[in-house]
């Protein structure tokens, strides 16, 4: 028995969910992904999946091969990158999961950029603000928030802190009138973040301490993307970090209110698994986003 492609088999058929749609991404036969899978189990001695005929699910003894299978083939890949020419041209799939707001605004740009560089790579990107295990969910890179906590065993490269701003668009601005102190955003109506922390008060740092200010909210919603279209068409004044408005501020489209206030910053950070080989398209990537943002101290989104 071909031990290593029968970790491959199964690990496929795991991520796929089927025999069938694993034997066509490995151009093999189902009945020949069967009985690597058989033999794997006989070779253990135990059960590896659950077989039925709507689904497959992992026993317990499978789910704990899995974890050491990913990190086997994980190691065998990288290994291999180092004395191939995969060192030289990066190939193959990049998995990259972001923090949606920053993954709605900038994430595109990004891979967009890498991809011109690197076209035989193949881009896979989840966007979602839910805890991630970047090794047990088989992501090479993610970009992650400080609000969000990230495994001590990763490899972490911040890229800037992000101001958090308050903006509105001009015709708002000119129809109601520019509040020059934080009271003043209880006259206004407010496009707000959908968190319990925000949905009363937004809290702004002054000489005094921080003032909570009350709010009224014309919008709602947990989408940072709704909330820049809603500011752009004059609906009201905005608190977004500053990754989040792409070049409406440099543009004009979008004015910000209050800037001497300081009212927060959100980090925003790389993080990939520490292993000691990197893959060439894991390296050639992080290389990539590590050169355009030089200065992780900074706001690179407000400059």
């Amino acid at each position: 028995m071909d031990r290593l492609q029968s970790m491959r088999v199964f690990a496929k058929v795991v991520e796929q969910g089927s025999f069938v749609r694993a034997a066509e991404i490995m151009e093999i036969s189902n009945a020949v992904a069967t009985r690597f899978i058989a033999d794997l189990e006989a070779h253990l001695g135990t059960r590896l999946l659950n077989r039925s005929t709507r689904r497959l699910s992992l026993t317990e003894a499978g789910q704990a091969y899995l974890e050491r299978v990913r990190l086997i083939l994980a190691e065998i890949d990288d290994a291999e990158a180092l004395v191939s020419l995969d060192t030289k041209k990066p190939t193959g799939t990049l998995a990259v999961y972001s923090h949606a707001g920053f993954g709605q605004s900038q994430v595109g740009g990004l891979l967009a950029g890498y991809s011109q560089l690197y076209p035989e790579v193949v881009l896979d990107v989840t966007l979602s603000d839910r805890a991630v295990d970047i090794v047990e969910e088989a992501i090479d890179v993610g970009f992650f928030s400080s609000l969000q906590k990230v495994d001590a065993s990763m490899i972490v490269r911040q890229l800037g802190v992000a101001q958090v701003v308050l903006c509105a668009a001009p015709a708002y601005l000119e129809k109601h009138g520019v509040p020059s102190e934080p009271g003043d955003l209880s006259q206004h109506h407010c496009l707000n973040f959908s968190h319990e922390y925000l949905r009363h008060h937004w809290h702004i740092n002054t000489d005094d301490g921080v003032v909570d200010v009350p709010i009224i909210s014309k919008v709602v919603s947990n989408s940072g993307v709704l909330l820049r279209e809603f500011a752009l068409a004059g609906m009201g004044i905005a608190l977004r970090p500053s990754f989040s408005l792409g070049d409406d501020l440099r543009s004009g489209r979008l004015v910000r209110v209050l800037s001497d206030y300081d009212i927060g910053r959100v980090g925003i950070s790389m993080a990939y698994p520490s292993r000691r080989l990197l893959s060439a398209k894991v390296r050639s990537f992080v290389e990539y986003v590590s050169h355009r943002y030089p200065h992780p101290e900074s706001d690179p989104w407000l400059a």
